[in-house]
């Protein structure tokens, strides 16, 4: 436990050193960062895409559903530990109720009886955390096998690992089980805009904008301070993300 809180307290001054960035220098690491990026394609197109594919080309829709109502319910434990240290108590009993209610009901989270009793779901991450705590963003970084990232939410990711649940299976074979079902569940989310991508000049620069505004949108909860809006001109009277 020592240790552990050790380097959370290093990651906390690693990433807390970094400057805030803006759009125009986000990116300070781009020659690197689209290596990356093309090395993750290939990844991708050779054996993610495939298996995925051939993971929905065999699996019923209703079984997809449920496995991904699964997943998100699993999630709702870290979100929920996270609201709790950005000082959301409202929003920690809302997404707790909501894994007791669909793990129960649900069973085990199949199904998502607790939307229907109006629980409102939250995404929270402990990147998310160290950024109402203050921490700024750092460069832009693209991670090989995990994809975009900031310095200050890869520095999170051990503090995610860590509530994570189906890191908790102390059986090794199970556990490596669900962590690929789940991987394979998260890329499948993701096929509904590969048709968005088709049409863009650089892939990597719109993979990469959209990631930063979409964790900017996430930090603020949906409600961006006018000076961080992403194209907004001075004359607009409401700029929306």
């Amino acid at each position: 436990m020592r240790g552990f809180r050790l380097l959370g307290f290093i990651l906390f001054i690693l990433v807390s050193a970094c400057t805030s960035t803006t759009s125009k220098n986000s990116d300070p690491w781009e020659n690197w960062n689209r290596k990356v990026f093309k090395f993750n394609k290939v990844m991708d197109e050779s054996i993610a895409r495939p298996i995925t594919s051939g993971y929905k080309a065999v699996t019923p829709d209703f079984i997809e559903t449920g496995v991904s109502n699964a997943f998100n319910n699993l999630r709702d434990i870290p979100t929920s530990f996270n609201n709790l240290l950005q000082g959301k108590p409202l929003d920690f009993l809302s997404d707790l109720s909501r894994f007791i209610v669909n793990t129960t009901l649900g069973i085990g989270g199949l199904w998502d009886p607790a939307s229907s009793m109006n629980l409102e779901k939250h995404d929270e991450d402990f990147g998310q955390t160290l950024a109402k705590w203050g921490v700024a963003d750092g460069p832009y970084m693209m991670i090989p096998f995990l994809g975009p990232s900031t310095l200050r939410d890869i520095s999170a990711y051990p503090v995610d690992s860590k509530v994570d649940l189906i890191n908790q299976i102390e059986h090794q074979l199970t556990r490596y089980e669900f962590v690929a079902l789940e991987l394979i569940d998260k890329r499948s989310a993701l096929m509904q805009y590969e048709e968005q991508l088709e049409s863009v000049s650089d892939e990597y620069s719109f993979i990469r904008d959209i990631y930063l505004q979409n964790r900017t949108y996430k930090v603020f909860d949906g409600e961006i301070p006018l000076d961080d809006n992403f194209d907004c001109e001075d004359d607009d009277e409401d700029c929306d993300f």
